[in-house]
């Protein structure tokens, strides 16, 4: 399916059809947020129910003589995806606004906390949207 995406956009780019091109890249783009989005809320979903705790430091060395416990990786990842999200989403429309600072090196908890509740509402918003999907 991509192949053809990506077929149609050169099609439109060799005809000059900007308003296609134009068309097409939103579309894209809503699909990888609808992927991102999904895959944010299942971590999260997961992270969730190893309770609360903390992250692992951003940026992370792995040491295989220390390893880290599964649920602050869980956690870790939850967070990492739904900043993904978040940076996508700076840069295109969100459905509840109020977007947090993307995750930067030495991020704090707090901050890996905001970017996977605003994971959780948009994930909310988009089920009560399209009950039953």
């Amino acid at each position: 399916m991509h192949v053809m995406d990506r077929q149609g956009l050169a099609a439109a780019h060799s005809a000059r059809r900007q308003d296609l091109i134009d068309s097409q890249t939103r579309s894209l783009a809503m699909e990888c947020r609808d992927d991102l989005l999904e895959t944010a809320a299942v971590l999260d979903a997961l992270a969730l129910c190893h309770g609360h705790g903390t992250y692992l430091p951003r940026p992370y060395q792995d040491d295989s003589a220390n390893p880290v416990p599964q649920d602050v990786e869980l956690r870790t990842d939850a967070s990492d995806v739904a900043d993904q999200l978040v940076r996508h989403d700076h840069q295109h429309p969100s459905t509840t606004g109020d977007i947090p600072p993307a995750l930067e090196n030495g991020c704090t908890d707090a901050e890996r906390d905001a970017v996977r509740a605003y994971a959780r509402r948009e994930w909310i918003a988009s089920q009560e949207r399209w009950p039953g999907i």
